[in-house]
C-alpha cells in the first residue's frame, strides 16, 4: 500500500485555562418598574417607546390643575396660621405685663401661653401640608429613576390614574452593564476548581458564550455568589456583569456562561477533529518514528476555542495525525507533513481546515508547435 499523506502536529507542552460551562440568561442590571405616585388624568406621553433615556428625563405629564390647586389652598392654610401666630404672641405679650402688674390671674396667662403654643404647631402642620402638595405636583411629571431602555407605555393618554395603588405606565432596564444569572452544579464546580473548592474570589472572569456560538469580545467579572447549595438541585446561583456599551445583549436572552476557574500548566492542545471517541475510550492517532499510524489513548479536559484540552497520554515531540483520519488504520504507513507542507498546498501559504490540502491547480496544455 502506498503511504497515506497525513498532516500532523507536533505537540509542545503549554497552558490552558480551567473553566465549567453552564446555561445562562441575561438580565437588566436595573429593571425599575415606574408608578404613578399621584392620581389624576394622563396628559401626555414624552417619550418614544424602546428609546434610551436618561435618569430624570421625563416620561409622562399627569393633570397639574388639580395639584396647583392643592398647593394655593396649603399657602393659604399656612398664611393663616402664620397670622394666628402673630395675634397669640401679641396677646401672649399683653397679658404678661398685666401679670406683672398682678391685674390678671396665672391661670388667664397659662391660657394664653398654651393657646400660643397651639398655633405654633399649627403653623408647622400648614407648612408641612405645604410640602406636600408641591411634591405631589412635582410627581405630576414622571421621570426616569435610572438610565436605560424604556418598555412599552402600559396606560395610554386619557387614563384616570389612581394615586393609592400606584399605576404601572412603564418600565425601565438598565442595560449597561448587563448582568447574567446561571447556576453551576456543586460537583462540577469542584472538579474546576484547582484545589477543589470554590472561592468567589478565585475566579479568574467570566467569558459569554452567543447563541450563534460565538464568544462575546469583552471578559466579564463575577459580582454575585449565593451563600448556599440549592438543596433540591445541588448548584450554586451564580451572576457575572458584563459591558453592554452598544447594547449587543439583551435582558432575557439564553447564553452560555464560562467560568473561568484557573490555569493549568503542562498540558497539550490538539485540534477536535483529531481527537476520536472509541468503545474503548478517547484516542488520538500518532506518527510513528517509523512513519506508521500509532493509536494513544489521552485523558482529555475541557475546550478552549477549537482544541480539546488533553491533561494526559501525550508528552512533548509527539506528533498527533490531525487529518484522513477515516483512512489512517493502525500500523498503516504514512506520509507525514507539518501543515501547509503537504502535496498540492501553495508554497508559503497554510492548509485550510484542519491540515486538509488544496488540491494542486489543473496546468492549462501547452500551445502547439508551428508547422515549418
Amino acid at each position: 500500500m502506498p503511504a497515506l499523506p497525513v498532516t500532523v502536529l507536533e505537540m509542545q507542552p503549554t497552558r490552558a485555562e480551567t473553566s465549567v460551562e453552564a446555561v445562562a440568561q441575561t438580565e437588566g442590571a436595573r429593571e425599575v418598574e415606574v408608578r404613578a405616585r399621584v392620581g389624576g388624568i394622563l396628559m401626555k406621553r414624552v417619550y418614544e417607546e424602546g428609546a434610551a433615556v436618561k435618569a430624570g428625563q421625563p416620561l409622562f405629564l399627569i393633570d397639574r390643575a388639580p395639584l396647583e390647586v392643592a398647593v394655593a389652598q396649603a399657602k393659604a392654610q399656612l398664611a393663616e396660621s402664620k397670622a394666628r401666630v402673630e395675634q397669640t404672641q401679641r396677646e401672649a405679650a399683653r397679658l404678661k405685663g398685666l401679670l406683672a402688674q398682678q391685674a390678671i390671674s396665672q391661670r388667664e396667662y397659662d391660657t394664653a401661653s398654651s393657646d400660643n403654643a397651639a398655633t405654633l404647631a399649627a403653623v408647622q402642620a400648614a407648612q408641612a401640608n405645604l410640602r406636600q402638595a408641591e411634591l405631589n405636583l412635582s410627581y405630576a411629571t414622571v421621570t426616569a429613576p435610572v438610565s436605560g431602555i424604556t418598555g412599552r407605555a402600559a396606560v395610554s393618554e386619557g387614563t384616570l390614574v389612581a394615586s393609592g395603588s400606584g399605576t404601572l405606565l412603564t418600565t425601565v432596564v438598565q442595560v449597561n452593564p448587563i448582568w447574567v444569572r446561571f447556576s453551576v452544579a456543586e460537583s462540577e464546580l469542584s472538579a474546576a476548581m484547582p484545589d477543589g473548592h470554590f472561592k468567589p474570589q478565585a475566579i479568574r472572569g467570566v467569558e459569554l458564550i452567543l447563541p450563534d456560538g460565538s464568544t462575546y469580545p469583552a471578559r466579564g467579572k463575577l459580582n454575585f455568589s449565593a451563600s448556599q447549595i440549592d438543596p433540591k438541585l445541588g448548584t450554586l446561583q451564580l451572576r457575572g456583569e458584563f459591558p453592554n456599551a452598544e447594547g449587543r445583549l439583551l435582558p432575557g436572552q439564553f447564553v452560555r456562561a464560562r467560568l473561568i476557574t484557573g490555569v493549568r500548566d503542562g498540558v497539550f492542545k490538539v485540534p477536535q477533529g483529531a481527537v476520536v471517541q472509541t468503545d474503548k475510550g478517547t484516542i488520538v492517532m500518532l506518527a510513528s518514528a517509523d512513519n506508521k499510524v500509532e493509536p494513544r489513548p489521552v485523558k482529555t479536559g475541557q475546550w478552549s476555542g477549537t482544541d480539546w484540552v488533553i491533561l494526559g497520554g501525550l508528552k512533548a515531540g509527539d506528533k498527533v495525525i490531525v487529518d484522513n483520519l477515516m483512512k489512517a488504520r493502525p500500523g498503516a504507513p504514512i506520509a507525514p507533513h507539518a501543515p501547509g507542507e503537504g502535496p498540492g498546498a501553495a508554497p508559503g501559504k497554510p492548509t485550510e481546515g484542519a491540515g486538509a490540502a488544496k488540491p494542486a491547480a489543473p496546468t492549462a496544455p501547452a500551445p502547439a508547435a508551428a508547422k515549418g
